[in-house]
This record gives C-alpha cells, sequence and structure tokens, in this order.
C-alpha cells in the first residue's frame, strides 16, 4: 500500500462536493464562526503558487473552527466586474460576459488557449468552501442589491444631530416646515437659506436640484484622475507614479459630472470605529492617516478688487490659526474655481500654462514630490482679516483642490514648504518678504513646533503660546465673521462613476437633466449589449453604444434609445459603478446568497452578525477596507447591518515572492554565456522561464531555444562541466518576468496537501517569502513518513497496543502547539511541530491506534486530504472534518524523572536517571552506592558532594 496523493485527493475532493461537508447553516445551535478572505477577481492569468497563501491559512483556520465544534461560515465569489476584462473585450473583441465566465469555470479563449479556471485550481487544492454560497459581483442577481443599496443611498441623507444616516423624506419634513436654516447636515459648501415658504413655493425641480445638495450620493462637477488612454476615471489607488497602473497610461486632472458618496460624512464614525476591532496597528495608521482628522480654524480672506469687479473670498482651512500674523502670501490649488476668476490679465497666460502643465501630474505624485518646486503668481491680492495688508495670491502644484478648500495660507516662517516656496520665489513681483512672529531664529529653516516659544509682532497675540493664541484668534476671527473653529478631514467624498461598460449599471434615468430612481421592484438593470467597448466617437462613455438603453417610465423596462422622447421615455445613465461597489457589502450577500427579495434576510444576518476573521492583502488598507466599513455604517444606520463594523479581526498576509532566472546574452550577438562565465563580459541579463530551468539552476537549453523564434538559432557558452548555470533573483511573482508558478503543477506532482504545508511552512503569514521549488520534496517525503506510521506495502500496521508515555509526551505536546499556533496564526511553526512528532513517533515504533488517530485529527487542517484517508483506514465512516479536536492534558508533559549528568570535579562521567521526587539525602545515598561512582572514586571519599534536585550532580575531591 502506497500514498498516491492524486487519487486519495480526487477521491475525498469528490465526497466533500457530494456530501456538502463544509455547507454551513443558517439556523444553528452552535456557535458561529465568519472565516472570510478577500475574494478574487478571475483574471485569465489563473492562479499561481503566491495566491492560495491567504486562503489556505483562513482554510486551516475555518478547519480548526469546524473541529472545535463551531458552525463555519467560509465562503467563496469573485470580485468579476472591472477594467482588465474589459480592456481584453476592447483588444480581442470578446464579450466581457463571457471572458469572465471561461476564466471562473474554465474553457478556452478566442485563441483556442486552455484556460484552467479559478474554480477547478481552487477545487484541487481542497479548500472547505460552501460553494453552495457562491457569488459573482458581475451576475444581474447581485448586482441587484448593488443596485438597491444605490438607491437607499440616494434617498438619505447624514444628520449631524442624530449623527447617522436618515431617510430623505424626514429632511423634506423639515424643509417643509421650517426651512433649512436650523438643518445640520452634511451637505454642499455655500448652500443658501430658505424658509419654509420659500421651499414649498419652489417648483418640484427646483426642490430636487437642492435635495442633490444633500444626499448621500450625489452628482457633481468634480476634478477627477481622466486616463485617455483607458477612456476612463481612475481611483488613486488605481494610478502608480503618475500614469494608469494598468498599461502604464498617461493621466491628467479633469473636471467632470460624476456621481459622488459622501464618505466623509462617516469620517468621525471611521476614525472612532478603528478603536473596536483587532487589525494590525500599521492598517489602522494608514486608515487614520487617510481620513487625515485635523483641528483648526476657518478663515476667510477678502480678494482685493482689481479689474475684476466681483467680490470674491478665499476660504482657507489652517490648523495654525495662532500664526495668522506670519501670512505674507497665500497659495490656490491650479484647480481652483477661483482662479481663473481672479487672475489678471497681464498673469492670465503665465496662469494658463501652469495650469495646463500641472493637469498632467496625478494628485499622488504632487504629494509626493517634495523637492519640486513650482507657482506662478495670479496677479491678484487677498486682504489680511486684522491687519488689512495685501497678501499677494499665488497658485502652486503643492496646494491640492480636493484637501481643505484648496487655499493655503503661507507662513513661511512656520512651516517648510511655504519656507522653501518664499525663498524660491524671491525677489519675484509678488513674494513679500518672510515675516518672523517667533522668538526663535528662522534664517535657516522654519520653526514648525507647537511648544516652546512665545509669539512676536503679532498684534493682540503677542506674548502667548499656542493653545491661548489658537482659542483667542478664533474669537477675533468670529467677531468679524471672517472666521471660526473647525474640524477637518483629508477624506474626501469618493467619486462613484467610471466611463467603463464592464460594471455595474446605475438604476437611474433623467428627466430634464435631474436624476430619477428606478423603483426597486423593476431591478435589476441589466447591462445591455454593446458593439463595441470603446467611448462613443463623441467622447460619450461606452454605454453610449447601446441600442437598447432607455428607461420607459409607462411600462417600466429598458427599452430602445431611439424611443427616447423626455416625456415618458428617458436617457438611462452612461456611466457604471466603480469596482468597489461590488466588494463594499458581499459579506453580507453570502450570509444569504439566494435570497432574491433582499440581500440578506434580518434572520440571517442578525446570526451571523459580522466577519470574525477576514484574511487578504494591505494593499487595501485605503480602499476597499474603508468604502467596506462605509457602507457597512450607512447600513446600520437604517436598519439592515447588525453591527457597525464589519471585520472583527484582520489579517494581511505577505506576498509570495518568485525566484527569476535569467540567462545573459553577449551585447549584440545571439550567444549567451553560462553565469560563472559573465565577469568582464559586456552582458545584457533576460529573464527565462522558470520552468527551463532545474534546481541546480542548470538551464534546459532545447526548451529555451523553442521558446521564442529569435532564440532557435541561439549559441551558448557552457561552464567547463558542460552546464549553462543561469542567474537567480527574487521578485515579485509575475508573468512578465517568466518567474510564475502554478499550484497545478504542484498539485499534479506532489499533492495538494504538500503544497498546503509547504505555503504554511515557508515563514509567517505576515511576511513576504521567495518561492523555492526545492524546498516541496522535504515536505512530499514528511507525508510519506507520516504514512508509514499508519501502513506499509502490506496493509494497515495500526495496533490496540497501549501507547507508551513518551508516545503521549510526543502526541500532547503536538496538540498543545498545533492548537496555540492556530489561534494565534503561526502555522509555519506547527508545520515543523508536526514533522517533530512524527520523527519522535517513528523512532519510537509507535502504531498505537490511541495515538494515531487524534494525530489524524490535529493534522487534518493542514492536510486535510490524507487525514480523511488515514482517518477511514483507521474504520471511521463520515468526515473527519467536525472530529472534535484532541483535548491536552497537561500531564503527559510532566517530567516524572530526571536524567542527572553525574560529574567528578567538574568533568561529566556518567548519566543516571531518578525520580523528581527524591530528596538530597536519598539521591546522594543512590549515587555513593552505584557502581560507577564506586570506581571512580578508587577507594577515595569525596570532601563535598553537590546535589541540585532536577538539576546536578558533582562530587568534589
Amino acid at each position: 500500500m502506497k500514498y498516491n496523493p492524486n487519487e486519495v485527493e480526487a477521491k475525498w475532493q469528490k465526497y466533500w462536493a457530494e456530501n456538502q461537508t463544509f455547507a454551513a447553516s443558517n439556523n444553528s445551535e452552535k456557535p458561529k464562526h465568519y472565516v472570510l478572505d478577500m475574494f478574487p477577481y478571475p483574471s485569465g492569468a489563473g492562479l499561481h503558487v503566491g495566491h492560495p497563501l491567504g486562503y489556505i491559512a483562513s482554510d486551516v483556520y475555518a478547519r480548526y473552527k469546524r473541529h472545535q465544534g463551531f458552525n463555519v461560515l467560509h465562503p467563496m465569489g469573485y470580485d468579476s466586474f472591472g477594467l482588465p476584462a474589459e480592456q481584453y473585450a476592447i483588444q480581442t473583441g470578446q464579450r466581457p460576459e463571457d471572458t469572465t465566465r471561461v476564466n471562473i469555470d474554465g474553457g478556452f479563449d478566442k485563441e483556442g488557449n486552455a484556460i484552467a479556471g479559478y474554480r477547478k485550481q481552487l477545487d484541487k487544492i481542497g479548500f472547505s468552501f460552501d460553494w453552495a454560497r457562491e457569488v459573482r459581483t458581475s451576475n444581474p442577481d447581485y448586482y441587484k442589491h448593488t443596485q438597491w443599496i444605490f438607491i437607499q443611498l440616494f434617498n438619505s441623507w447624514y444628520n449631524k444631530n442624530s449623527d447617522k444616516a436618515e431617510d430623505i423624506s424626514t429632511l423634506i419634513s423639515i424643509f417643509e416646515k421650517e426651512g433649512n436654516a436650523t438643518v445640520n447636515a452634511v451637505c454642499d459648501d455655500n448652500i443658501e437659506n430658505f424658509s419654509a415658504v420659500e421651499w414649498n413655493a419652489f417648483a418640484k425641480e427646483q426642490q430636487e436640484k437642492i435635495l442633490l445638495q444633500y444626499r448621500l450620493t450625489y452628482l457633481a462637477e468634480t476634478e477627477v484622475n481622466w486616463c485617455p488612454g483607458l477612456g476612463t476615471v481612475l481611483a488613486n489607488d488605481e494610478i502608480v507614479n503618475g500614469v494608469s497602473e494598468r498599461g502604464g497610461y498617461a493621466v491628467i486632472r479633469k473636471k467632470m459630472t460624476q456621481w459622488s458618496m459622501r464618505i466623509s460624512a462617516y469620517a468621525e464614525r471611521l476614525l472612532l470605529g478603528l478603536n473596536d476591532i483587532d487589525w494590525s496597528e500599521s492598517i489602522k495608521e494608514s486608515q487614520r492617516n487617510w481620513i487625515g482628522k485635523s483641528v483648526g480654524a476657518m478663515v476667510s480672506f477678502n480678494v482685493i478688487a482689481n479689474e475684476v469687479k466681483q467680490s470674491h473670498v478665499i476660504d482657507v482651512f489652517t490648523t495654525r490659526p495662532d500664526t495668522i500674523f506670519g501670512v505674507t502670501f497665500m497659495t490656490l490649488a491650479p484647480e481652483h474655481e477661483l482662479v481663473a476668476q481672479i487672475t489678471t490679465a497681464e498673469q492670465k497666460a503665465a496662469v494658463e500654462a501652469y495650469i495646463e502643465k500641472t493637469a498632467k501630474r496625478s494628485e499622488r505624485e504632487r504629494m509626493a514630490d517634495v523637492k519640486t518646486i513650482s507657482g506662478v503668481f495670479t496677479g491678484a491680492y487677498a486682504e489680511h482679516p486684522f491687519t488689512k495688508e495685501s497678501i499677494p495670491v499665488w497658485i502652486g502644484d503643492y496646494v491640492l483642490a480636493g484637501y481643505g478648500t484648496g487655499a493655503v495660507m503661507a507662513v513661511p516662517c512656520g512651516d517648510e514648504r511655504d519656507y522653501a516656496f518664499a525663498n524660491f520665489f524671491k525677489g519675484q513681483n509678488g513674494m513679500q518678504e518672510i515675516k518672523n512672529i517667533f522668538d526663535k531664529d528662522i534664517s535657516e529653516a522654519a520653526f514648525g513646533a507647537k511648544e516652546g516659544f512665545q509669539l512676536v509682532d503679532s498684534d493682540f497675540l503677542n506674548g502667548m503660546n499656542y493653545k491661548e493664541a489658537t482659542k483667542k484668534v478664533i474669537e477675533e476671527l468670529e467677531k468679524l465673521n471672517q472666521g471660526k473653529g473647525k474640524t477637518n478631514y483629508r477624506l474626501r467624498d469618493a467619486v462613484f462613476s467610471r466611463q467603463r461598460y464592464w460594471g455595474e449599471p446605475f438604476p437611474v434615468y433623467y428627466v430634464n437633466g435631474l436624476p430619477q430612481m428606478i423603483d426597486a421592484k423593476h431591478l435589476p438593470i441589466i447591462l445591455p449589449e454593446v458593439e463595441k467597448y470603446l467611448p462613443t466617437e463623441d467622447g460619450l462613455p461606452p454605454l453610449g453604444n447601446a441600442v437598447v438603453w432607455a428607461w420607459d417610465s409607462v411600462n417600466n423596462k429598458v427599452v430602445e434609445t431611439s424611443l427616447v422622447d423626455n416625456t415618458t421615455i428617458f436617457p438611462l445613465e452612461l456611466n457604471t459603478m466603480p469596482g468597489w461597489a461590488g466588494s463594499s457589502f458581499y459579506w453580507m450577500r453570502y450570509m444569504d446568497p439566494h435570497n432574491e427579495n433582499e440581500f440578506a434576510s434580518k434572520e440571517a444576518l442578525k446570526y451571523w452578525e459580522s466577519v470574525d476573521l477576514y484574511i487578504g492583502g494591505n494593499e487595501h488598507a485605503t480602499g476597499h477596507l474603508l468604502y467596506s466599513r462605509f457602507w457597512n455604517k450607512f447600513l446600520k444606520d437604517k436598519g439592515f447591518a447588525p453591527t457597525e463594523e464589519p471585520f472583527k479581526k484582520l489579517i494581511n498576509q505577505g506576498m509570495i515572492l518568485g525566484m527569476s532566472a535569467f540567462v545573459y546574452r553577449l551585447e549584440g550577438t545571439n550567444t549567451f554565456i553560462s553565469k560563472n562565465k559573465i565577469e568582464g563580459q559586456n552582458v545584457q541579463p533576460i529573464h527565462t522561464d522558470v520552468n527551463f530551468v532545474n534546481a541546480s539552476d542548470e538551464l534546459d537549453i532545447e526548451k529555451f531555444k523553442n521558446f521564442r523564434e529569435d532564440y532557435k538559432n541561439a549559441e551558448f557558452i557552457l561552464d567547463d562541466n558542460g552546464k549553462y548555470i543561469v542567474g537567480r533573483e527574487v521578485e515579485k511573482m509575475s508573468k512578465s518576468k517568466y518567474n510564475v508558478v502554478t499550484p497545478d503543477t504542484i498539485c499534479e506532482e506532489y499533492g495538494a496537501d504538500t503544497l498546503r504545508l509547504y505555503e504554511m511552512f515557508l515563514g509567517p503569514l505576515e511576511q513576504a517569502k521567495p518561492w523555492n521549488t526545492a524546498g516541496i520534496s522535504g515536505v512530499f517525503g514528511f507525508l510519506k513518513k507520516l504514512c508509514r506510521l499508519y501502513f506499509d506495502d502490506n496493509g494497515l500496521i495500526v495496533t490496540d497496543e497501549e501507547p507508551t508515555k513518551d508516545n503521549l509526551k510526543s502526541l500532547h505536546k503536538t496538540i498543545k502547539k498545533v492548537a496555540d499556533d492556530i489561534e494565534n496564526f503561526s502555522f509555519n511553526t506547527s508545520v515543523s511541530q508536526f514533522m517533530i512528532c512524527v520523527n519522535e513517533l517513528s523512532a519510537q515504533g509507535c502504531h498505537s491506534r490511541s495515538i494515531l488517530e487524534p494525530l489524524a485529527v490535529v493534522i487534518s487542517p493542514y492536510a486535510p486530504h490524507i487525514a480523511e484517508e488515514l482517518w477511514s483506514l483507521l474504520g471511521n465512516s463520515g468526515s473527519i472534518a467536525t472530529v472534535p479536536f484532541p483535548v491536552f492534558e497537561p500531564k503527559h508533559l510532566v517530567e516524572s524523572s530526571k536524567e542527572y549528568p553525574v560529574s567528578f570535579n567538574g568533568k561529566m562521567r556518567f548519566t543516571i536517571e531518578l525520580p523528581l521526587d527524591l530528596t538530597k539525602e536519598k539521591i546522594e545515598e543512590i549515587i555513593m552506592k552505584d557502581e560507577r561512582t564506586i570506581k571512580q572514586l578508587d577507594g577515595r571519599t569525596p570532601n563535598k558532594v553537590i546535589i541540585v534536585p532536577g538539576k546536578i550532580i558533582n562530587l568534589v575531591g
């Protein structure tokens, strides 16, 4: 009888599927435990060995919790909308729906290439997912609920008094009775006050426009990251080094009318909620920084009239109102709406040129670039609130339109960036001398501290410190009606529109340019067919190409676009929702995935509540994790979500890095020289496929020559032993680097249990670590050694013999270690303990059922297939998956005896095992009577006998 992993794993995967072994119940007397992975985007490239790392860890934990008697929900699905599928559709002419389905279920692409399919790859690794709960965000039965949540957001406003979202009808009721003067809401800036009489007299269209200024999702003209190459708006986290993460296309800043979400309404709650969840401090800090709470004052500077007749005010948020008498210039973001209005004719050309240049840099790039100093004087001046002095107004790209008010009151003596800007433009028209308001030297650098100074040359603030001056200046600003104390957040409202095809359609049609929600009973509004996935010739999003994309408000259905009459048939929204829409509530959909009427029933939501353990990459710290918390809090406000926070505990798995291989081509030739011969040569390193290289770093030359047409006639300079040795380097695993190792290959050769154990063995879960296939064979060898405890070539060799003390010690040491490790997510040290245990039991010749049966359960979370097989061979029926985890008994680790080293004058001569409960006198008596002692003393009497019970015995003299 031999261990055949392919046969064993296929058998048990089939058993699990047929018996729905891992199905979770929404109505169980067992305690619940919800274990979730960040679900994958299904690309055509499929899984590489880095992808399953977090899934294996969560699976080990989920299986362990089942052994502990929990009703475990461990689902899986696909984040299947997104830009990659759309770009692939543009390049190949295939429907994103078709390519996405093939990527998930397997099949063949347009070129006839076989696609393994995510589902089959995941199944081969033996995950305990409840596949009956699978979701795909691109399925209409899923995004129906995404559309429904959007409608709820549209029909809600944020009441600061109750500190939660409320139905828009409650706001309308206030308007009808009191107007808006007393409304304390998160809303647009500069809303005009109106009375109840005025509100009731407004036309319906005017009322709708006003309500849009309060709704939690709203239309507004905003600065966005526009990518002409992709024809869409990009989120900040989709831009790397100023270009699109996908494709490397240029990105510019552009104003567009977009749907936005008032995530800013939840800024304080998002901050406070971080105190109640078990996440790493680094992720929490990332979110705190992104939210960016700051306490200070809003200050209004009046623009001094020049040729512009209108009066303008520049509002500035500052965390240092105490430094107001040190203001020597102001800086506006180039995109600030006042720039065009206040710039003088003399400066217009320079300002416009600067704005055009700045539009090509992303906000992230501008924030990161602290060395480059650039700006232009607008020619305009503002008036200091207290001194009434003229302050020149500049524009500079270090100020961002979306942060604060997009304007800075520059105090060079107290801020390094203002200091550098002032010195760079020193002596130019529009740049005044730096004014020092601190009793400190600023000849070399600004003084930015909030303590250890007194203010000087600051009028009524002279002699005050930071706290005193801040309080006083706010009081004086309020008297002038030119400022007030304020808490500000860096967090901006989230742009929720994408000029893409492959995304959730908005349930929105337009009447006279104003958005109307489609009644929820008519959802889903299904993505229409289009001929082209590119924007239209006149620049509309791809849905502008749809032939059937208009809303019949009488028959409540989507009809042909040509029928639009703006009377009963109206145009539908052409943008689609962003990728984060579907992933912002999916954990709740898993709770009740087949519910057609609700995203989840109240009963299911009450039972599962929230995710107990969430595992995924830290790249989602300020994207998905922030948006999902926002939606969860909103749904809690509206009485749907049962908890304030969606994810109790979060673990970020590290990245598995690839071990790339390089060949070395002599410059200007088609000759490749072995790594050991390249010294002194002018060579070009080129990535080669790691599958052409063996464990000794030797290249299979024939495979390499057949890799590409231009390599067919390549020549090779080999080592003296006739081999071509490649270079090695650890890099990110990527198809472009040809260093991808697929789990399928490992599973076929060594089995999924080997892959699972090896990935856990590589190192701590949260650290990055390089993949080295050479280590796989050792883990495979361990599994074969494990099997030899249970059976040999002739069959089962397990006996009913009583276990020895050492057998029990080895087992219970392992039970304790593995249980502790799983609870602490230290999976790598568990694998080490398994190896130690099997080595010990093998050396002990243990084949006792009372040891090997619980051992199979202990190893089951890590190597479930072989555990199931061993459990079955031992004569047990059913799956091992829910068998209780063995109970650790401390008594088996308590030592009853000690092997003492016996020394003579400090030199150890022999050992003796004695009970630990012996007294010093009894130990001495036994030692003195021992034949080996008598022989060593040779008739002498020792001067001293030193005995430390449990440690040493030493005879001196």
